[in-house]
């Protein structure tokens, strides 16, 4: 439904938020107060995002004046990110708004390092930042030259990680730069690269609610693992693919 927000002029109610600012799962307490009671006049109070209606809820003034209103900023109408609207109503012509920023978890950027264990080489860093879920672990196999991610994905989202060349990475037979193999569950997806230098190559993947576990595979890894061929490399990665669905419209 959408609903038109006009301007009001002074009344007897204010309102206010705990925050101006919340994220999906947090705690939104509106509170304020009305300076005459009206003996057996509730508040309406209801909430908008882009003009459509949130959550409404309807309630008695405390002897006080006072009021007090809590909900959990979650459900399927707590869907865009961006600004949203409080109205408290209270008798004929009595309105107060305010307002507050909201970002659901698809839009939460969270940026960290992970230290992958490489065995008796050691440890690699891998910098990355997920939106739509978090990762839960990141491993190493040399059988297929791959580094595996491991998350749990909330909502459909991205990962982009920045591989150090060191210990990780995809090259053609003349040692220019190959593209990688990325499988989310057993289906091969595009990525995109934005960054590539001597040092490192940062790629960038989209995945899906529900989805586990992302293999990048690559042609080197650490020098432990050494090379593997091109050649052997596609033999292996056909049998590894297993098609149960059409990932991101890109056949295989």
């Amino acid at each position: 439904m959408i609903v038109t927000l006009p301007v009001f002029a002074q009344s007897l109610i204010t309102i206010k938020t705990n925050s101006n600012s919340y994220k999906e799962g947090d705690t939104v307490v509106i509170s304020g107060n009305v300076s005459t009671i009206i003996v057996g006049t509730p508040i309406t109070l209801q909430i908008f995002s882009q003009g459509n209606l949130v959550d409404v809820a309807q309630f008695n003034v405390a002897e006080d004046g006072s009021y007090s209103y809590t909900i959990i900023a979650e459900g399927p109408y707590w869907a865009k990110s961006g600004e949203y609207t409080v109205r408290a109503s209270f008798g004929e012509d009595n309105v107060a708004e305010t307002q507050f920023n909201f970002s659901p978890k698809s839009d939460v950027i969270a940026t960290d390092i992970f230290e992958v264990d490489a065995g008796s080489y050691g440890t690699f860093d891998v910098n990355y930042s997920i939106n739509g879920g978090t990762v839960k672990n990141m491993l190493i196999d040399k059988d297929i030259f791959a580094l595996i991610v491991i998350i749990e994905s909330e909502n459909d989202g991205s990962i982009t990680l920045e591989m150090p060349r060191d210990a990780f990475d995809a090259k053609k037979q003349d040692q220019t730069d190959d593209t990688f193999i990325i499988i989310i569950d057993g289906i091969e997806v595009p990525y995109q690269e934005t960054v590539t230098n001597t040092n490192s190559r940062i790629i960038t993947i989209n995945f899906e609610e529900g989805d586990s576990d992302i293999e990048i595979i690559g042609t080197t890894i650490i020098p432990e693992f050494g090379t593997i061929a091109v050649m052997i490399l596609a033999v292996g990665i056909i049998t590894t693919i297993i098609v149960t669905k059409n990932r991101f419209q890109i056949p295989i």
